[in-house]
């Protein structure tokens, strides 16, 4: 068993810590998979109105940026006339700003206006008949201080590869404003650990590995960090590159991320697969993320582990 121990210790989460608290879990259904949270709660404490809110707060972000529902501010994006501004929710504006970021520091391996082309493999809403098209994030203006958004006409946003990650830094958030300070949240796969449990143990999670892998466990504390994997293994070869249009190298079995924030984690996962092996692991380092890549070579898997990721591995 590998252990991997985050950069930073938050002395605070010790000193706050309730050795006497119960972990309570909740659960529930958004964005067409699970979430669940575990968080460390104080006697009295009635966990009801934190599952209201937390659902609350997921439906308000689906409202927001869903593909799938004509109705949200996304839809109505795509479906704007050349040349319009829309103003964005708050939510949107943030995963737009994040995204485009990302579209910049890897020359378009992430694009959030990658709509039509996720359509066109049949991963997006059924009833799009376009035309054939590609990505297209350089012909976007963002004004983020005004929180709006051209539409240059005929392109569709696709916010999937970032927008889980974001809710699950949402709903930590959300818990963190109601006075939570020691939770681990997980939505489809994409986790945030904050504080520690009552233990004081951290909020220790398994790395995700890809079916038929023999390789050895990799265990995270989830303490201050956030972690996002990407993989055909999970659903399919669904991975697409922006840049082509076509999807993600074949030979890529897993991309997992570690970082301060779910959805920057979420987002370089997404943007680490489409780039490939060799470009991928190049992009990791130079940007300093921690990174586990995992795929076959001569029916051969190979393991990588960015450097950063290589110095949080506890000594045997």
């Amino acid at each position: 068993m590998r252990i991997a121990l985050p950069p930073h210790i938050d002395a605070a989460a010790f000193a706050m810590r309730d050795p006497a608290a119960r972990i309570v879990q909740l659960s529930g259904r958004t964005m067409a998979t699970g979430w669940t949270v575990h968080m460390a709660l104080g006697d009295g404490v009635d966990p009801a109105p934190l599952h209201a809110a937390i659902g609350a707060r997921l439906a308000g972000i689906v409202a927001e940026m869903s593909q799938w529902d004509p109705g949200s501010a996304l839809s109505a994006f795509n479906a704007a006339p050349a040349g319009r501004w829309i103003t964005l929710p708050p939510d949107f504006a943030q995963v737009m700003r994040a995204g485009l970021a990302l579209a910049r520091d890897t020359d378009g391996a992430f694009d959030p206006a990658i709509g039509h082309v996720v359509n066109l493999w049949g991963y997006g809403p059924p009833a799009f008949t376009g035309p054939p098209a590609v990505s297209g994030w350089r012909r976007l203006d963002f004004d983020a201080g005004a929180r709006r958004l051209r539409q240059p006409g005929g392109l569709a946003l696709d916010l999937s590869g970032i927008a889980k990650g974001h809710a699950v830094d949402a709903v930590a958030d959300l818990l963190h404003a109601a006075g939570i300070r020691h939770c681990l949240v997980e939505i489809g796969g994409e986790l945030a650990g904050r504080g520690i449990r009552p233990d004081g143990e951290p909020w220790w999670v398994d790395l995700e590995t890809p079916p038929d892998a023999d390789l050895p466990p990799l265990r995270i504390a989830l303490h201050g960090l956030s972690v996002a994997t990407s993989g055909p293994y999970r659903r399919g070869p669904h991975s697409i590159d922006p840049r082509t249009g076509h999807t993600a190298p074949a030979d890529i079995l897993s991309v997992s991320v570690l970082h301060p924030s779910a959805m920057l984690a979420d987002g370089w996962a997404t943007a680490l697969t489409a780039l490939g092996i060799e470009k991928g692991m190049r992009t990791a380092e130079k940007m300093e993320l921690s990174v586990r890549m995992v795929w076959t070579n001569a029916g051969r898997v190979i393991e990588y582990l960015s450097p950063p990721l290589i110095s949080m591995l506890a000594d045997e």
